[in-house]
């Protein structure tokens, strides 16, 4: 095959990030952490294939994180981390490509500067790491107190991708074995392959803990923010339910419309489309078409949040207004939060949602329907 495979490597179980989801599947930003690693490769011309290794039993975590990408079925990584690299090795030997680059999937903001210097020091060195100098004043610690003061000169913190060429770093990590060394240029190191040194990035944050993630997303912030509006009404009509903001509310009417009539999920779409300068529902869906008739608005919604993700952008905030008299809406303000939050894959407290009357003024004062209006905020 030649050319330059990504290995990124996901298949830990994340148990020092805290909670039953591995880091490399929680979003960032309304996107896994192992998607966006996995598509700074993809996008990068320089590489040829980039092979996911994941821990056996994340398939369906991996499957929903990928959803939409072309990719190769991931490889199931080992016991160790280790373990994980040499299968993932192992798997591109039939193709055998010219390079590979070793990149933890917890990094997620890797940047092209930096998988192209690295594969540039490949074209005279048999291995290349990006890496930082060490900056702070370095202490040893009894865990309490200060034993001694380390030397900072020549230590540098090392980075993923560590690149290599193929056949050499598949040798190694054979005769490494059980070693359990705490990277790929460690195994580069002990047979004796050279590993030259390239600047790394600040922003190529590993996630380990909560706090890794608040700074990744402190990082990723810095965008072009743009604030969408969206406004929906729909009349009552026969039916024993109303659906608002993606749940069913019970209610002596129903609402009428050519979809299941949520009003409140499609003024959230229109103001996260306006926000991203792409029309609104009925540019989307048009009512003519009869494929939409009685479609629930998730899917409406959801393509919104997909658009806006596809522009490498992330929901900020969103904040509706329901307007009525009827049915009582504060009963089921969370239950609305956690399924919009669930629909766009973003945390909840990232939504709002309140609920006025017009003082029995207008078409909502004499019960005749139900008014929406979103802001939505989404940086670019």
């Amino acid at each position: 095959m030649g050319g330059t495979v990504a290995l990124v490597v996901g298949a830990g179980e994340g148990q020092r990030f805290g909670g039953e989801l591995p880091k490399q599947y929680h979003l960032l930003a309304g996107v896994a952490v192992m998607r966006r690693s996995l598509k700074a490769f993809m996008d990068h011309p320089d590489v040829s294939v980039v092979q996911a290794v994941i821990h056996p039993n994340h398939h369906e975590l991996y499957d929903a994180a990928v959803q939409g990408l072309a990719l190769p079925v991931p490889v199931d990584g080992g016991a160790t981390r280790q373990g994980s690299v040499l299968n993932g090795l192992e798997s591109l030997n039939a193709d055998e490509p010219s390079t590979v680059l070793i990149h933890d999937a917890a990094r997620p903001l890797v940047d092209p500067g930096v998988i192209s210097r690295v594969l540039a020091a490949l074209q005279t060195s048999p291995g290349a790491i990006p890496a930082l100098a060490v900056a702070d004043t370095l202490k040893r610690s009894d865990g309490q107190f200060v034993e001694t003061t380390v030397d900072r000169q020549g230590l540098w913190r090392a980075q993923t991708p560590q690149g290599f060429h193929y056949q050499n770093i598949l040798a190694a990590h054979r005769q490494a074995g059980g070693d359990e060394l705490t990277d790929d240029a460690a195994v580069a190191e002990r047979a004796g392959l050279a590993v030259a040194i390239v600047e790394g990035s600040e922003d190529n944050v590993k996630v380990t803990r909560t706090g890794d993630m608040v700074r990744a997303e402190r990082i990723l912030g810095a965008g072009e923010t743009r604030t969408g509006l969206g406004f929906d009404v729909h009349r009552f009509g026969p039916g024993d339910h109303v659906m608002l903001c993606g749940v069913k509310v019970p209610h002596e009417f129903g609402l009428e419309g050519h979809s299941d009539a949520d009003v409140g999920l499609h003024a959230v779409t229109d103001a996260l489309l306006g926000a991203i300068g792409e029309g609104d529902i009925g540019t989307h869906f048009p009512p003519s078409d009869p494929q939409w008739k009685g479609t629930e608005s998730d899917i409406f919604l959801r393509h919104a949040g997909d658009m806006i993700a596809g522009k490498g952008g992330r929901i900020s905030n969103i904040d509706v207004t329901l307007i009525c008299e009827q049915p009582k809406i504060g009963p089921h303000r969370a239950a609305m939060i956690k399924r919009m939050a669930e629909i766009l894959s973003i945390t909840e407290h990232r939504i709002s949602i309140k609920a006025t009357t017009t003082e029995r003024l207008g078409f909502t004062g004499r019960g005749e329907g139900i008014a929406a209006q979103a802001a939505a905020t989404v940086v670019l």
